[in-house]
């Protein structure tokens, strides 16, 4: 999984904390703990999903354009990371002679394939609302 997911649940979550206001780049990523140039690419594909909306000069930065409510981890991570889980390196053909070699890498991209259904299933449990009630709840009982 790639960061650009935990990234945009945080940012979401964050402007969903604060959501009459708007909050810049600088802000965003200050919170997010990142560069704000990577925070803006991030951004950049929320915005292109609806999820949010932005304004651009003085004042401006971006507001949350979603009900935190009915916003997926799910759809997030569709948005964001899908096909990520599958590392970079895989087995290549190989040794033609041998049955491992020359399978593995269909049987692993399966499994990878497989596995990140079963996550997005998990992930389709939990909104942005959700996210924020347990941070609430994790700063309460500090």
């Amino acid at each position: 999984m790639n960061s650009e997911f935990t990234i945009a649940v945080h940012s979401l979550v964050f402007l969903a904390y604060r959501p009459d206001r708007m909050a810049t780049s600088d802000v965003i990523a200050h919170n997010v703990n990142t560069h704000p140039s990577r925070l803006r690419k991030v951004m950049s594909c929320l915005r292109k999903q609806g999820f949010i909306v932005t304004k651009e000069g003085i004042g401006g930065g971006y507001i949350l354009n979603c009900n935190p409510d009915q916003v997926t981890l799910a759809q997030i991570y569709s948005a964001t990371s899908i096909g990520s889980m599958k590392p970079g390196w895989c087995s290549g053909k190989g040794d033609d002679k041998c049955v491992v070699a020359c399978n593995m890498a269909e049987v692993m991209d399966h499994i990878f394939c497989e596995a990140e259904q079963h996550m997005l299933v998990y992930l389709q449990r939990t909104t942005i609302s959700n996210v924020l009630e347990r941070v609430r709840s994790s700063q309460q009982q500090r």
